[in-house]
């Protein structure tokens, strides 16, 4: 319904100022992204079988560099390179034969192509069991946060 004579300053405004529902939209985005930064990765559970991990012939550490920001694969002290784990992995069932079992233990920052990197050549070696290990439940970590 219209009125007739009604001057331009009465007239009905028709459009919707989005500008304040902006505004807000922005700031909580911006929260938002301030509380996800602030956020901690979920800790990693304990290992509850000490028997496997101890009686196990080859436990591999899969580690993460954080000054090269590489991950590193390392059984006893030597550390092998990622090309080479195939080769590293033939040699290791060669020499443990019958028990063709193998542990591994990754850093929770390690990537998890990585550990599949690692359980693929393994596989093509001739293992056949995995195990993945954590800490220990009662040990202390050692020097990596482990």
């Amino acid at each position: 319904m219209s009125v007739i004579g009604s001057s331009p300053e009465e007239d009905v405004m028709s459009t919707i100022n989005i500008t304040p529902f902006t505004d807000v939209l922005l700031v909580l985005l911006i929260i938002f992204m301030i509380l996800t930064s602030l956020l901690k990765p979920p800790p990693v559970p304990e290992a509850k079988n000490k028997i496997k991990v101890t009686n196990s012939p080859l436990v591999m550490i899969i580690g993460h560099d954080p000054k090269s920001n590489q991950d590193t694969i390392q059984v006893g002290a030597e550390i092998i390179p990622k090309t080479e784990i195939y080769d590293h992995m033939v040699a290791y069932h060669e020499q443990f034969g019958a028990a063709d079992d193998i542990i591994i233990k990754a850093a929770p920052t390690v990537k998890y192509g990585t550990v599949l990197t690692v359980m693929d050549a393994a596989k093509r070696a001739g293992f056949s069991q995995f195990g993945l290990a954590n800490k220990i439940q009662g040990a202390a970590p050692n020097a990596s946060g482990q």
